[in-house]
Order: C-alpha cells, then sequence, then structure tokens
C-alpha cells in the first residue's frame, strides 16, 4: 500500500492558518485562496528535508506572493468604481470577535498600511511569529521588522474598539436596524445611530450602490426614508443574522434579486459604521453557501 505523504497532510493542515493570512493581507477570499494553492505548488516542489520549521516557511511564502499581489491589487483599487470594502467573511465563533481578534472595522484601518507595515504587523501581532522571523520574511533588519510593526500598531490601534459588543447585543442591534431601516421607522432608526455614523457601500460598478461614504444621522434617515418611499414596504427580505467580520449584521436581499451583507460597528449600544457589500464579485462564495438552503435543505444551527 503505498505510505501518505507527510507533506500533504502537514500543509493540509495548516492551510486554514495560511489561507487567513492571505486574506487578511488580500481582504478577498478567492485570492487568497489561489495563493495558499500558488504556495502549495511551490512547497510540493521544495526539498522538505531542509525545512526546520515548515510553518514559518510556507507563512513566508505566503506572504511574499502576498507582497507580489498586492502591487497589482492596489492599483485596481486606483480605478475602482465608489466605496472598497473587503470582500466579507461569515464568522462561525460563537463570540463577538474572530479567530484572529480582527473586525472589519480594522481591517479597513490595516488598508491605510503600507504592504510591509501590514504584514509586520499580521505576522507578528495577529499570527504570532518572533521579530526575526518576521524580518527575515520582509528581508529587513529586526530593527526595521520591529520600527513597521510599531507604526502599523499605532494606526490600527485608534480602529478598535474599546469595548467588544456582545453576541446577543450585537444580535438583537443588528435585527432592530433592518427591522427599522426597512419599515421606515425612522424614530427607532435614529435612536440606534450615532453623531459620527458612516455608511458605506460597496457595488464595485457591478450593481448600484452609493458613491460615496455617507456621513452623520440626518443624511442616514433621510437615505433609508427614501428608500422606503420609493421601493415600498417589502423592499428587502432578512436572509439570516450573520456575523460578518466580527461585526454583527445580516445577508438580506433586495426586491428578491440583488444580494447584500450589512455589517455594524458598535460602540457604546449605537451603531458607529454602517458596511454594506453589494458587488457580486464579492459575494459569490455567499451565494453558493446558501444555495442548498434555498433548495429546501435545513440550516445548520
Amino acid at each position: 500500500m503505498p505510505q501518505p505523504d507527510d507533506g500533504i497532510e502537514l500543509f493540509e493542515a495548516l492551510r486554514p492558518r495560511l489561507v487567513r493570512l492571505a486574506y487578511r493581507m488580500l481582504s478577498s477570499k478567492a485570492e487568497a485562496e489561489d495563493i495558499v494553492q500558488n504556495a502549495w505548488l511551490r512547497w510540493h516542489g521544495s526539498d522538505r528535508s531542509r525545512v526546520n520549521n515548515p510553518e514559518a516557511f510556507l507563512s513566508r511564502i505566503v506572504t511574499r506572493l502576498c507582497l507580489d499581489e498586492m502591487k497589482s491589487a492596489r492599483a485596481r483599487r486606483e480605478t475602482y468604481v465608489g466605496s472598497w470594502l473587503p470582500e466579507p467573511i461569515i464568522d462561525i465563533a460563537q463570540n463577538g470577535v474572530d479567530e484572529d481578534d480582527l473586525t472589519l472595522t480594522l481591517m479597513m484601518a490595516l488598508e491605510r498600511l503600507s504592504p510591509l507595515e501590514r504584514a509586520a504587523f499580521l505576522l507578528h501581532d495577529v499570527f504570532g511569529l518572533p521579530l526575526d522571523e518576521v524580518a527575515a520574511t520582509l528581508d529587513r533588519e529586526p530593527a526595521s521588522a520591529r520600527q513597521l510593526a510599531v507604526r502599523a500598531r499605532r494606526h490600527v490601534q485608534s480602529a478598535r474598539p474599546r469595548y467588544p459588543v456582545e453576541r446577543e447585543e450585537g444580535d438583537r442591534i443588528a435585527r432592530a436596524f433592518f427591522a427599522a431601516s426597512t419599515s421606515g421607522d425612522v424614530a427607532a432608526l435614529q435612536a440606534m445611530l450615532s453623531e459620527t455614523v458612516v455608511l458605506r457601500a460597496d457595488g464595485g460598478g457591478k450593481v448600484s450602490a452609493f458613491l460615496k461614504p455617507i456621513v452623520g444621522p440626518a443624511r442616514i434617515l433621510r437615505l433609508f426614508k427614501g428608500l422606503r418611499r420609493k421601493l415600498g414596504s417589502e423592499w428587502a427580505t432578512m436572509i439570516e443574522p450573520a456575523w460578518i467580520d466580527g461585526l454583527p449584521g445580516y445577508i438580506s436581499r433586495e426586491r428578491g434579486e440583488i444580494l447584500q451583507t450589512t455589517a455594524l460597528a458598535i460602540e457604546n449600544g449605537q451603531i458607529t459604521s454602517i458596511y454594506i457589500t453589494r458587488n457580486p464579485d464579492k459575494l459569490r462564495h455567499i451565494a453558493q453557501r446558501l444555495v442548498p438552503f434555498q433548495n429546501g435543505q435545513t440550516r445548520p444551527h
């Protein structure tokens, strides 16, 4: 009988971690999976007998592939239509924070970092690699890698929630927000919004979406009131509540056609940011996930 290839088993054991790293670097699940598949080809062709630390070795490969990809990704962002949001990932964790302690709000903060700062922060602060390994991965001196991580940490710190919302509270606010925003209940909606609330919608030029962020409760209230008046009482249907990159929210359809996710950043019981993703290219994995349940299968609990 043929013996199992330890290289395959080892790689598959590390694959979820590598995909998470690539996703945090690129903000795209599809691109992350492509990167990890490319890393597999390099791993398969390497002399594994000379690899002392496979996890560090593969993290280095994935990070460098991501850094190369980010060059073209940033060029694409310059021509992107409207607001850009990370590809939404539905969380399965039972608390309000995902496995890497990175919410969608923090992912947006990472977008403001240089590629090297982002890599240093993720490798050291999130994935726990020692600084000497981070330096080797980035082809920098340890002191330089430390400065990259420090600068990144300083930028990201302001985006961290002071009091992460509890899961039960987040679910309650997300359901209440959907009900108020789709029914035209302006008073209920106004009570949920902070004075600094911002709404961002990502349609990618593929479907209709607000091209610029909508700032302040007054403008957001007018927006939802106008949608209710224009589209009627049943213009949106909630498919299911969901936690999206560590934030409470839901998956819904507009007029039975356009799939979207809505994620809510919450501080002190009020909504500070609303992230709406409608670009179908970013929702393919969610659409595929929903197909069995739309065909009558039972949704897992």
